[in-house]
């Protein structure tokens, strides 16, 4: 996945003032942000040659030099020749707007808008122009191409893998494909068109899109070719490009079109993100921070039956007397209980279904235990919540239990039934205790300590 490696920004300002005004929005404005400042444009170039930036801002008059003679040094300079050069200035002059373009200046800013407009344009530039970070996998069987090719790269900070076949490429993709999440996953392909071996660069795109089912934003490609002829250009976004170079690469070429690339790659996750964030929330209980119901009815009867997932236990869970709780002490504090319940419950089954089943009652979709396992969970959650005594409430819970292993291949609906039946035993047999579904009916665990529930006074 992209780097998250700190933004760091060099802020270039004769007035020391300026400086700290600056450099506190940005760090008030952006997450993840190293601010450094320098006073002249001889101690800029100096910060420059020793460390790498990510964006330079510079007043437009300094010390020792004006920033247009500042930004032509840096485009000189071997390290920072592409990175971004804002002017700061309240005095849009013609030679600033004639000269700008030339010198290199990638944007500018007027301080007549204001400071604190200073910190959401330098947001919204960087979120514009980000995407020159990730992993890329870099197909090339011409050993001249690969160290050419690899050396623009790594001068710009990016990170590569290189092969020299695209059947080594393509068993790193399978690889991907099968585990998303693994470390170390690459953000796009650079490849030859033509390489040689048994599966050809083409043949690599054509996997990539049809068989991995990598869409353009998820995986981009860019396709090097030294064929710049128009057949082999309609072939190539054919086979599922997003963009090509000719070679022999021009490195101005070469990194505008990774940088857009990359870009591409970096919304698709964030909206990816925004998209798995906005469907947790529809799915979660505000008040508790368990899952909702609706979450079990729509993921519940897929997790029952998952192999992976064998034995699957289903423990209802009722807070005792809790209407009482609710008339004594009022709805507020009521609420409070099953805040902290829902807490307890996300902490003690941090990788189980847990579920707020309605009103008071809480349900866990548990996996991978042995019944000694569960049970034993299942009263150390009891005993958990008869201590914990949240707003100052004694409060205590009854579980009911039901296990795939003896009810196997049930609806959800007839599983979570069974589960229920043992609560409703619980209950009946004094609240505050462990009752388990067993093929003769739901039972009592052997062992477990219960009191009757102590009721509001």
């Amino acid at each position: 996945m992209l780097e998250t490696k700190p933004t760091k920004i060099l802020v270039v300002d004769t007035s020391a003032l300026t400086r700290e005004i600056l450099s506190r929005i940005l760090r008030e404005e952006m997450e993840n942000t190293e601010v450094i400042g320098a006073a002249s444009g001889k101690e800029a170039l100096s910060l420059l040659a020793e460390q790498k930036f990510d964006l330079v801002t510079t007043a437009l008059l300094l010390s020792d030099m004006d920033g247009l003679a500042l930004s032509r040094a840096i485009r000189d300079s071997e390290t920072h020749h592409y990175t971004p050069l804002i002017v700061v200035s309240g005095d849009a002059d013609s030679r600033l707007l004639r000269e700008g373009f030339e010198a290199g200046v990638t944007d500018y800013f007027d301080k007549s808008n204001g400071y604190k407009a200073f910190g959401a344009f330098i947001k919204s530039f960087i979120q514009r122009n980000s995407g020159l970070s990730g992993h890329i996998l870099f197909v090339e069987d011409s050993r001249t191409s690969m160290v050419v090719t690899g050396k623009m790269l790594e001068k710009h900070g990016l990170t590569y893998t290189h092969t020299d076949s695209a059947d080594k490429a393509y068993q790193l993709l399978a690889r991907q494909r099968e585990n998303p999440k693994e470390e170390g996953a690459f953000d796009m392909v650079i490849t030859d068109f033509y390489t040689t071996g048994e599966m050809t660069g083409g043949d690599l795109l054509y996997a990539i899109r049809a068989k991995f089912h990598f869409s353009q934003q998820e995986l981009p490609v860019l396709v090097q070719t030294s064929a710049d002829d128009q057949q082999t250009q309609v072939e190539i976004f054919h086979a599922g490009a997003n963009d090509f170079v000719a070679k022999p690469l021009v490195e101005e070429i070469l990194l505008a079109r990774v940088r857009a690339l990359l870009l591409i790659k970096h919304q698709y996750d964030a909206l990816k993100e925004q998209t798995e964030a906005i469907r947790w929330v529809a799915v979660t209980d505000s008040l508790t921070g368990v899952r909702s119901r609706r979450y079990l009815v729509d993921n519940g009867q897929t997790f029952l039956h998952s192999k992976e997932n064998q034995p699957v236990w289903a423990l209802i869970i009722d807070l005792d007397h809790f209407k009482q709780i609710n008339d004594h002490y009022g709805h507020i504090t009521g609420d409070h209980v099953l805040a902290a319940m829902g807490e307890l419950l996300n902490r003690l089954f941090p990788d189980d279904m847990v579920v707020r089943f309605g009103g008071e009652e809480f349900c866990i979709m548990a996996r991978n235990r042995d019944e000694a396992q569960i049970l034993k969970q299942a009263e150390e959650l009891r005993q958990a919540v008869e201590e914990m005594h949240p707003a100052g409430v004694k409060i205590t819970i009854s579980i009911g239990i039901a296990g795939s292993n003896e009810h196997p291949d049930l609806l959800l609906s007839d599983f979570l039934k069974l589960a229920d039946e043992a609560l409703y035993h619980a209950k009946e047999t004094g609240r505050n205790r462990v009752c388990l579904s067993s093929r003769n009916g739901p039972r009592a665990v052997d062992g477990v300590h219960s009191n009757p529930t102590t009721q509001p006074a």
